[in-house]
């Protein structure tokens, strides 16, 4: 019998053996040195091991004022709300509703070129009629959108003519892209109700998310009731900025919530929960390799072959890639006063989410997430650059 043992455990991949996770007054110690270090003012953590919340907490403060910041105060999600989003799309996947590889043209009652997005609704959606001329836009899918491969800038504002452009074949390589989100929200709220789509996205998110898994403080777009207990933030010179009421839903980042309850969706995103296998194989998957050295500016040479991360790829809202500890994925968020980031590994379902209201903490988060998780491979030095583990 023992022999039979010992052969049984043979077989199983050293990665399922993890190390022991830091115990909670390790992690606090850790955090705390780290606010220290980059003199951050507000941060808060979770971890999931096995697909479960095994440990939540808040640091710090939650304004100038002084107010403590709390596992239920009502941070800025910033770009992971693009992996709620792309969550959400994959239901609609699931229900027959989208295809990932049907372009949006098909979709759409008439050609995206003549809507008029600003009757619509003001500054809520692209300027889809600069697209005129540029047939390139009728090849453009979900799966594009999804993995940053549409050729637009990030936003069209940030163009020197703030003009809408496509810069490269879409599909053909990763560029992040805002933008490309907002296309997919656009083509989701005003697509043919004859395929199931005109969908509020902000409706959508609500259902498909944030109630089956109990998120009660988290919403696409503001809140009242948020107010009561809501982070501002500091940016890179220690100055407060106030927490912006975002009045539209943005698929692109405009989610408000909570360590506790984006805890909730870290714990079911790694674990599979909510979609069918074969949507959630399709969230984390290699889909397109990632050729360029950071992954700002968006549309900087890509790298000689030789020079590529070779398990580099964009999955769809995140990023995966393989490590000393197997299959991951990430994703992080960032403004002036804002550093998220989550991590997530497929072997025994470990993420660390980190939510902070202080853009200086960013600095540390490589080095906290190694102390949790171990060694990973998470490709921090493309995510932040010249920045990555500096503090």
């Amino acid at each position: 019998m023992l022999r039979a043992l010992a052969l049984s455990l043979a077989l199983v991949p050293a990665a399922a053996f993890a190390a022991p996770l830091p115990k909670p007054a390790a992690i606090d110690a850790r955090v705390k040195a780290l606010m220290t270090k980059t003199h951050a003012n507000g941060l808060a953590i979770a971890v999931v091991d096995r697909g479960k919340v095994v440990h939540v907490q808040a640091y710090g403060i939650r304004n100038a004022k002084g107010d403590p910041l709390t596992t239920d105060t009502v941070m800025y999600g910033a770009s992971i709300t693009k992996t709620v989003f792309a969550y959400a799309v994959l239901h609609l996947v699931d229900q027959g509703k989208i295809n990932l590889d049907t372009p949006i043209a098909d979709d759409l009652d008439k050609p995206l070129t003549q809507y008029d997005t600003n009757a619509i609704y003001p500054d809520k959606y692209g300027p889809y009629k600069d697209l005129a001329g540029d047939d390139r836009w009728k090849v453009i899918t979900p799966r594009m959108a999804l993995t940053h491969s549409t050729g637009f800038a990030n936003f069209w504002w940030i163009e020197p003519d703030q003009k809408l452009h496509i810069h490269f074949t879409p599909g053909s390589r990763y560029a992040y892209s805002g933008e490309g989100m907002i296309l997919l929200q656009f083509v989701i709220d005003q697509g043919r109700k004859n395929k199931g789509l005109g969908i509020d996205v902000g409706q959508l998110v609500d259902d498909t998310v944030f109630r089956p898994f109990g998120m009660t403080r988290t919403s696409l777009m503001w809140r009242p009731d948020f107010r009561p207990n809501l982070a501002d933030g500091w940016n890179d010179k220690g100055e407060p900025q106030e927490h912006d009421e975002r009045s539209k839903v943005r698929a692109a980042g405009s989610m408000d919530t909570t360590i506790n309850d984006l805890s909730k969706f870290a714990a079911a995103l790694v674990s599979g929960k909510g979609l069918s296998a074969a949507s959630r194989a399709e969230m984390t998957k290699p889909q397109l390799h990632i050729t360029t050295r950071t992954q700002f500016p968006s549309f900087q040479p890509e790298l000689p072959p030789e020079q590529q991360r070779k398990d580099l790829y964009a999955g769809l809202g995140v990023v995966v890639f393989d490590g000393p500890q197997g299959h991951g994925f990430f994703k992080g968020g960032h403004d002036g006063q804002t550093a998220n980031t989550m991590v997530c590994l497929e072997t025994n379902q470990r993420c660390v989410l980190i939510l902070s209201n202080d853009v200086r903490s960013e600095a540390g988060f490589a080095d906290l997430v190694k102390f949790i998780l171990g060694d990973t491979g998470v490709p921090y030095d493309w995510e932040y650059g010249d920045q990555a583990g500096k503090s």
